[in-house]
């Protein structure tokens, strides 16, 4: 179970990554995140949320990279939506860091999303909204259509799979924005051939860090995809 002074390792853990990576970081935000670490490992005691083997590493592997991909989201977005959220990553922690974005975190299954709502109302959130829905249910595409300029994940799906999800909720032009890992050639290839008249640019970033993961030996990326119907 996490403690004060857990939530206080986890200030100088997510802290010192960003000072280590050249950022000067505003410490509402470090305090934020930190307490979102706190949450979610004493809600994992009860509801899988993260690997019972990644808790040790949950500010880098789960806070810090998530909140770490705010930096290349474009400025000019404003709404965006994160499928599959499972205990809030990477969408709470991109509210945290972009306060002006807001969002919607849909996962399908429903503990998930009350953990999260649990956090969301925690931390005193009031630029996200959780959803127990399903991406590709009807109900769900007429409620949001045509809504996000922005669309990121941290889930498993295939790239392909992720743009056809995408395309009917982004307004006419978006992103989609996913965190992967591994050689995403084959992957990458599929995606391209069947949707290459609406992927109008294509940029993968190696999320290489200081210090545990100075030449990306971890293979952590980020596809960004800029999309239009």
């Amino acid at each position: 179970m996490a403690t004060g002074n857990t939530r206080e390792k986890y200030l100088q853990q997510i802290t010192s990554y960003y000072w280590e990576n050249g950022y000067n970081p505003d410490s509402a935000q470090m305090e934020r995140l930190a307490y979102f670490a706190k949450l979610v490992v004493e809600k994992n005691e009860v509801v899988n949320l993260i690997s019972r083997k990644d808790v040790d590493s949950i500010v880098e592997n789960h806070i810090f990279i998530s909140s770490y991909i705010a930096k290349y989201i474009p400025e000019k977005c404003t709404r965006f939506l994160d499928i599959g959220t499972g205990g809030g990553f990477p969408g709470i922690p991109l509210a945290i860091m972009r306060p002006d974005l807001h969002g919607v975190l849909i996962d399908s299954t429903g503990k998930k999303i009350e953990a999260v709502e649990e956090f969301i109302d925690k931390l005193m959130l009031n630029n996200v909204k959780a959803e127990n829905s399903r991406v590709e249910d009807q109900e769900f595409i007429a409620k949001y259509k045509n809504s996000f300029d922005l669309v990121v994940s941290r889930a498993t799906e295939p790239l392909i799979i992720l743009l056809r999800y995408a395309l009917p909720l982004i307004k006419d032009k978006g992103h989609l924005m996913v965190l992967k890992g591994g050689d995403l050639t084959e992957e990458f290839q599929k995606a391209e051939t069947k949707y290459k008249p609406r992927i109008k640019k294509s940029t993968i970033y190696d999320l290489h860090y200081k210090p545990t993961n100075l030449r990306n030996v971890k293979e952590k990326k980020l596809v960004h995809l800029e999309i239009e119907k």
